[in-house]
């Protein structure tokens, strides 16, 4: 009977963690098609989302700690739940960021000298994929998929050092363009670190499943 209890609440635990991981893929969506269209509707809705991750983030920190102190977990069942809570640490940062990038959309102006996106938007391409593949990952307990997020990591790095340098580049052929090419690479800078939460949830979803994490055994 105990056993049962574990797993429907562990069967829950999962479901949330779906519903929290599908949020913040769609708000990364929708910020990444504000900029790209300077849709600024679009952007306040990313804004005013945030609010609903920031309560399912408490409800499956709420859900943890039940299971924590009511169930005694033992072996693989404490990873899962452990992970769990730091993984939705790294997911309400995601959601911030995203809304972050939503407000920075609204000091963009339409001026065609100022735009150069391309590779801050290679950059969006990047870590949604990156991001909805560490919450699959944990879902579906696919350690390979766990670590090709980690290795898609270099790839919006390079790309954060090119935007950087475009840029630069901007402001240096059109000081007109100065205010806008800093609030680029601002973007371009929020990107990159949903990148690095990505890794941060991929890291403990190979955690929950093998026990190890940044080659270091533990439980």
């Amino acid at each position: 009977m105990m056993r049962r209890n574990l797993d429907e609440q562990l069967s829950r635990l999962d479901s949330n963690m779906i519903e929290m991981g599908a949020l913040i893929v769609r708000a990364i969506t929708r910020a990444t098609k504000a900029l790209q269209t300077r849709d600024l509707s679009a952007a306040a809705g990313v804004i005013e989302g945030d609010d609903l991750i920031d309560d399912k983030e408490r409800e499956i920190e709420s859900l943890c700690l039940k299971l924590l102190l009511r169930q005694q977990p033992v072996a693989g069942d404490l990873r899962q739940v452990s992970s769990a809570l730091k993984m939705i640490t790294d997911m309400e940062r995601i959601a911030d960021q995203a809304a972050d990038i939503s407000e920075l959309c609204g000091y963009l102006t339409d001026r065609e000298n100022c735009k150069n996106m391309a590779h801050i938007l290679q950059m969006a391409e990047h870590t949604i994929q990156m991001v909805t593949d560490s919450v699959k990952a944990y879902v579906d307990k696919d350690i390979e998929l766990a670590r090709a997020v980690i290795d898609r990591d270099d790839m919006v790095d390079s790309l954060y050092l090119v935007a950087k340098k475009d840029t630069i580049e901007l402001a240096r052929k059109d000081p007109l363009c100065g205010e806008e090419a800093i609030d680029a690479l601002q973007i371009a800078k929020y990107y990159e670190r949903i990148g690095d939460h990505a890794v941060n949830i991929a890291e403990w979803v190979i955690f929950s499943i093998a026990g190890t994490h940044k080659n270091r055994r533990v439980l």
